[in-house]
């Protein structure tokens, strides 16, 4: 009767390579609402009809505009996806302060990306 040992005696060599882009800014400002007429004017009017826009975009329900704080994930998802700059506390900030610049700003990263708005 042979007895196999299960014993490491060494460890692997190879190292895993991570694939590292860099980050970037927004881009445009957020204050460069006027870039674009088209979103500065549906944000001025009828910012439920682009924020269901930008969610939609983004891959979200249409619905989540409305519930309490989704545009500040939103917002953290739409940087996190295009690799932009940023922290939650400051996507935060922007939200609570000035919400439909930062809507708009979502707006015109998206249609800049290739995202329809």
């Amino acid at each position: 009767m042979a007895f196999h040992s299960n014993v490491v005696n060494s460890q692997p060599t190879s190292i895993a390579q991570y694939n590292v882009s860099s980050s970037s800014d927004w881009s445009t400002n957020l204050c460069d609402c006027c870039d674009d007429c088209g979103i500065c004017l549906c944000a001025t009017f009828i910012p439920c009809i682009l924020g269901c826009n930008v969610a939609q975009n983004s891959g979200e329900s249409c619905c989540l505009p409305f519930l309490p704080g989704a545009m500040i994930a939103l917002r953290t998802s739409i940087r996190t996806q295009y690799r932009i700059d940023g922290s939650v506390c400051n996507d935060w900030l922007i939200m609570a302060c000035c919400p439909l610049c930062g809507l708009c700003q979502m707006a015109r990263e998206q249609k800049t990306r290739g995202s329809t708005v």
